[in-house]
């Protein structure tokens, strides 16, 4: 008897899924609705309750006397789809609450200039959107920083061969000079062996080239002689070098100034002379400096240098041009006066002249 009626209850949820389509369904979610006995603005617990309670009242296998199969498949679909309905209503409101969330974090929870610190200040708008942004960015970056590493591994590589390159020029230069050094001592010791130097007249003597500096280290003699041979010269020689070369070109640099202003001074020469002359002084000034430095690094005391004096280098300066003013005026009286012997000629020259133009009258 039981199993009878339950074959009975399948073959008759069987018809009613076979013939639901055909019959009356919901036709808006509003029927949903009524046809639960729920209101739109009701959760899911309340809906499922209504749905319970349908289903004790129409499912065929209840054992009460209101039992249909299409009833139970039409509140059955009622419910699946309030449940579906309350579903995206929930996610769209919890989405909607969660940015609102974010919002209000990032607007009041937290100050306003702290916003940026994060995501190392990359992007607008929220902090998930700011996220994606910063994302995007350290791609991005790395990628460049990938960039950049090859171009560096090139550019060393480069130079690598560059100095390999250079390492062996230098290595190829110094087999050359030993092999030369080789030859030339193999050539030397070939003559001592056939007698070339035993005809010298200074044979089995010690050399003659310290005596005019009797009391010098010849060891020390012979490495200052390779220095300077190898263009190797001590600071302070440099340093003197160069002061007497500026001091030597700052008097013939005043000197060739005031010879182009000429003689006498006007109002306008002589400010620009003035003026020169200031910018002499601050060039010794400079110089007097430089010879500061050179009196800390000389080696001995009476190779130490005076300040210049400006007052006496342009007094030294002027002297130097009267005596060439002197000298050239001495000179220009010397060729233009006349000798004896020219006025003869010119005496003499003048005579023929006349004899001709009075010839000329005659004729």
């Amino acid at each position: 008897m039981l199993a009878a009626k339950k074959t009975w209850v399948m073959t008759c949820l069987r018809g009613a899924r076979m013939f639901s389509g055909h019959g009356p369904r919901c036709k808006s979610l509003q029927d949903c609705y009524n046809l639960l006995n729920v209101q739109e603005n009701c959760n899911h617990n309340e809906a499922k309750e209504a749905y319970v309670k349908l289903v004790k009242l129409y499912h065929p296998d209840s054992g009460s006397d209101g039992g249909d199969p299409l009833k139970f498949m039409q509140v059955e679909e009622a419910y699946k789809a309030v449940v579906k309905h309350l579903a995206e209503k929930g996610k769209t409101e919890s989405d909607q609450g969660l940015n609102d969330e974010e919002e209000e974090e990032s607007k009041y929870l937290a100050p306003q200039h702290r916003q940026y610190l994060s995501f190392e200040g990359v992007g607008i708008g929220t902090p998930s959107q700011r996220e994606k942004q910063y994302r995007t960015f350290r791609v991005n970056r790395a990628t460049d920083q990938v960039l950049d590493y090859r171009k560096q591994k090139l550019e060393a590589q480069d130079q690598q061969n560059t100095m390999m390159a250079m390492d062996i020029q230098q290595s190829k230069k110094i087999i050359i000079t030993q092999a030369v050094e080789r030859l030339v001592e193999d050539l030397i010791q070939e003559s001592m062996a056939r007698g070339d130097f035993d005809n010298l007249s200074g044979k089995g003597k010690p050399l003659q080239k310290f005596l005019q500096y009797p009391y010098i280290d010849p060891m020390t003699h012979n490495l200052n002689r390779i220095l300077i041979d190898n263009g190797y010269q001590p600071e302070w020689i440099v340093r003197q070098k160069e002061i007497n070369e500026t001091i030597e070109k700052l008097r013939n640099d005043i000197l060739g100034y005031r010879k182009k202003l000429g003689q006498p001074l006007t109002h306008y020469t002589l400010e620009h002379w003035n003026l020169n002359c200031e910018q002499f002084r601050n060039d010794i000034k400079e110089l007097n400096k430089t010879v500061d430095k050179f009196n800390l690094i000389v080696p001995l005391l009476n190779r130490q240098m005076l300040h210049f004096d400006q007052d006496k280098e342009l007094a030294v300066i002027l002297k130097k041009y009267d005596v060439l003013m002197e000298a050239n005026k001495a000179n220009s009286d010397i060729i233009g006066q006349p000798t004896k012997e020219s006025s003869t000629q010119n005496s003499l020259f003048n005579w023929i002249k006349h004899f001709l133009k009075y010839n000329q009258r005659v004729r």
